[in-house]
């Protein structure tokens, strides 16, 4: 990935906020690095070197800088081929992945090559994924050391190392400080049941259409809204241990990014929900980008986000249940299914009780067990064809996963068609370019009646299809003049 040191330095002057996670600026006088946004004062050109990542920079031997902390820097979402692969492979080991497995699972789990995969990333990232993973671990961990009240020994296990003693080494010969005078230097809050992050993004950003889009499709039980607060329940699966518990997310005061708080029943499981977190809210989007693509459909409102699915395979249950009938109805039917088969779980909030049936629960229901909560027995039959081959590892629900391969398999089960693999794809793939071309609401925003016009219309906002998708559905909202 070339920068440009003139452009990049530029952007630096005038710590413009679009280029906050596009690159990281080391300053040899001091040998820390920055964010382009830091407010301390601007340095001498002459001693700036620039670089792709936080990786990059470590690599070369920098050290983050305490007061913008880089870790805090939002991601990037790639629209080319391989920049997609190389973030899709960053996202896995962000979320933790090359803690359990190695180099060769990781490009087999993204459909190439070690070698292939290797070569991508070190162009895009400027560093090979091993030595990314492990800047991650060490950048969450600084995270941790600063904005949570875990222990050492602790913050060295969720973030991903095999010892204390390793931890240790690695944190004090990148950094140069010991973890625990790193931790003795921070005010960090005294709560004990809950764990607070913060998490970057590029302005604009609309948060009430998100979280009004999020709304109206919530799970009774599973998740709800309160105030501009978004909760829910969680249930995930990292390093082969089963972990529950609550999210909240919310707007931060008076900066580009969102509050998060997690039940510390969560906290061996940080990195993955974290992970999710940043998916569900959209928060690698450039705004920029997209709104340039889509032009006069974004003028009005470049702020609007894709919502990736928390859970894939919560979302795509849903979108079958969704199937021909309003989204008031799809989300009456999801609250009866979460009830009827989801597992208890106690939370501090009233509005969350249940965690949603995994896949293989549904797996073993059988069709009038379904068909007894109102769902027709077609779709029935579909959510546990769907619940079966999720179970058996035949499909997977998740970002990073060769689309067209999962769309074919998923238009190959009984009651899913076009419509459904689209919206899975947008919501649960994170595919930019998916465009249901036969959603009601699509066709009647595009003012059409024939799908295929509307798809060839649609054509030039390729590959950001999604967004579209996004805008078409906000305009629909709209108090009429």
């Amino acid at each position: 990935m070339y920068l440009d040191p003139d452009h990049c330095y530029r952007a630096l002057k005038a710590h413009d906020a679009r280029f906050d996670g596009r690159f990281f600026v080391g300053v040899s006088s001091t040998w820390i690095y920055c964010r382009p946004v830091c407010n301390v004062k601007t340095p001498k050109p002459e001693n700036c070197l620039f670089f792709p990542s936080a990786a990059a920079a470590e690599s070369a031997g920098f050290r983050p800088c305490l007061r913008c902390r880089p870790e805090l820097a939002p991601g990037n979402a790639g629209v080319d081929a391989s920049a997609r692969l190389a973030q899709a492979a960053a996202g896995l080991i962000e979320d933790g992945l090359l803690n359990e497995v190695g180099i060769e699972d990781l490009a087999h789990r993204l459909g190439v090559t070690d070698r292939h995969l290797r070569r991508v990333f070190q162009s895009e990232f400027g560093v090979s994924p091993v030595e990314f993973a492990q800047t991650q671990r060490l950048l969450l961990a600084k995270r941790l050391l600063t904005d949570t009240i875990i222990s050492v020994t602790n913050v060295a296990l969720a973030s991903g190392f095999g010892s204390l003693r390793r931890f240790n080494t690695l944190f004090k010969q990148r950094y140069r400080i010991n973890p625990s005078t790193l931790r003795k230097a921070v005010d960090r809050p005294r709560k004990t049941d809950v764990l607070e992050f913060q998490l970057g993004y590029r302005s604009p950003f609309d948060w009430n259409a998100l979280i009004s889009f999020l709304g109206k499709r919530a799970i009774h039980g599973v998740e709800y809204l309160d105030g501009k607060r978004y909760l829910r329940t969680v249930r995930i699966e990292h390093a082969g241990t089963t972990h529950f518990g609550w999210i909240s997310v919310a707007p931060a005061l008076r900066k580009p990014a969102v509050k998060v708080l997690m039940s510390a029943s969560l906290a061996a499981a940080i990195p993955p929900v974290l992970g999710r977190i940043k998916r569900l809210l959209d928060l690698a989007c450039d705004p920029s980008e997209i709104a340039a693509a889509l032009g006069v459909l974004a003028a009005h409102n470049p702020g609007l986000r894709v919502p990736v699915a928390f859970d894939g395979f919560e979302t795509a249950v849903r979108a079958i249940l969704g199937q021909q009938i309003t989204v008031k109805a799809a989300r009456t039917l999801a609250g009866r299914f979460a009830t009827a088969f989801g597992e208890p779980l106690e939370t501090p909030f009233e509005g969350l009780r249940y965690l949603f049936p995994p896949p293989q629960r549904v797996a073993i229901l059988g069709p009038s067990q379904i068909a007894s909560l109102g769902i027709v027995s077609s779709r029935a039959n579909a959510l546990i064809a769907l619940a079966r081959a999720v179970a058996d590892g035949d499909i997977r629900l998740e970002p990073g996963v060769d689309v067209e391969t999962t769309m074919k398999a998923l238009r190959a089960l009984p009651g899913i068609g076009e419509w459904t693999a689209q919206y899975i794809a947008m919501r649960a793939l994170a595919w930019p370019d998916a465009f249901p071309h036969t959603d009601y609401g699509v066709l009647k925003a595009m003012q059409q009646t024939n799908p295929r016009k509307a798809l060839e219309h649609a054509g030039r906002w390729q590959p950001w299809r999604a967004y579209a998708v996004m805008h078409l559905w906000h305009s629909l909202e709209k108090p009429k003049p």
